[in-house]
């Protein structure tokens, strides 16, 4: 299993980012998907998670109405849109593989990729 983040970087406030996650070694479309950031000096945050069909979404309030997430099962990647990004945004990304559904509890996830780091400042 392998779980590979990009598109993170340096950003403006009220910027925008999109966050890619490409997965292999698994029959992706089985399985749900999250996405958990950590801030330098605390510890992980769940942001969001996705249904293996793709049409059942949770968020973190705090990013509700800011950030989408997404999936395309032909392509085995998730989707993090991320808009109107704010300084307390800047966290090291990271997508996981949640077998259990469990959502916020990452716990339970079992898998994990490298990160990519989100900057937000002026």
């Amino acid at each position: 299993v392998q779980l590979v983040e990009s598109g993170g970087g340096l950003v403006q406030p009220g910027g925008s980012l999109r966050l890619s996650c490409a997965a292999s070694g698994f029959t992706f479309s089985d399985y749900a998907m999250s996405w958990v950031r950590q801030a330098p000096e605390k510890g992980p945050e769940w942001v969001s998670s996705i249904r293996p069909g793709g049409n059942v979404v949770y968020y973190l309030d705090s990013v509700k109405g800011r950030f989408t997430i997404s999936r395309d099962n032909a392509k085995n990647t998730v989707y993090l849109q991320m808009n109107s990004l704010k300084p307390e945004d800047t966290a090291l990304y990271y997508c996981a593989r949640d077998p259990r559904a469990a959502n916020s509890d990452f716990s339970k996830y079992d898998y994990w990729g490298q990160g990519t780091q989100v900057t937000v400042s002026s």
